[in-house]
């Protein structure tokens, strides 16, 4: 059966100079960071994350040199799933992203709606891990090499599963504190659909990614009719 395996994107997690290498930590809003890359289920759980590379690394840049990329490249050859991601990561027929010029009332709108409701669920999950260790918090800075920061990342990572499994509730990030770390995370730069389309002739990927989602964007259309 087709279906979404997660929602993937990547979240700032603030750290003091390193010692070696500072130009790989050293992101956009000029400070000093790793970006994590994290899938998350439909409950919140956080099935993958990657706090292996610096703030200065794109979230593409990541997920392309990331083990699972291959996976997926091998399950959907057989299977149609699909991770969710943001217009920051490539279109491909196992990662769907939206059409962020999409007019509405549309079969693309529709289908860019029901994307952006359905991975909003990776922006409640890192908010909630977030809220639990605030540690993680861009303005608190952790005060350790990289090496260690990613550990502490990993653990808070296995903690906030577990916490989920538990049911264990915890107090929310208050409003100006939210806005504090969304303004200092490295928003991705909406892509227009059009330079999506554009290099389509040169990138068999791209053009493998396009079919599946105009694809998939009849069949949600359809159905939406038919109810």
């Amino acid at each position: 059966m087709p279906g979404v395996l997660g929602c993937i994107d990547c979240t700032h997690v603030a750290m003091v100079r390193p010692s070696q290498n500072e130009e790989r930590y050293y992101c956009r809003k000029q400070y000093h960071s790793l970006n994590v890359q994290l899938i998350c289920n439909a409950d919140m759980d956080i099935i993958s994350v990657d706090a292996s590379y610096g703030g200065a690394s794109h979230d593409a840049f990541i997920w392309s040199n990331h083990p699972l990329k291959a996976h997926m490249e091998d399950l959907s050859t057989n299977e149609a799933i699909w991770l969710l991601g943001d217009s920051g990561y490539p279109l491909r027929r196992y990662l769907m992203t939206p059409i962020v010029d999409a007019p509405p009332n549309t079969p693309e709108g529709y289908y860019t709606d029901m994307h952006v409701r359905t991975r909003n669920v990776i922006e409640r999950t890192i908010g909630l891990m977030k809220a639990r260790f605030r540690c993680l918090l861009v303005h608190r800075v952790l005060h350790y090499e990289p090496h260690m920061a990613a550990s502490i990342v990993n653990a808070c990572v296995i903690l906030h599963n577990i916490c989920n499994k538990a049911n264990v509730s915890v107090e929310e990030l208050q409003p100006e504190e939210a806005l504090r770390e969304y303004e200092l995370q490295q928003l991705t730069t909406p892509r227009q659909d059009s330079a999506v389309n554009s290099r389509a002739a040169q990138n068999p990927e791209l053009r493998e990614g396009i079919t599946v989602r105009n694809n998939l964007i009849d069949r949600l259309w359809r159905s939406r009719s038919a109810t």
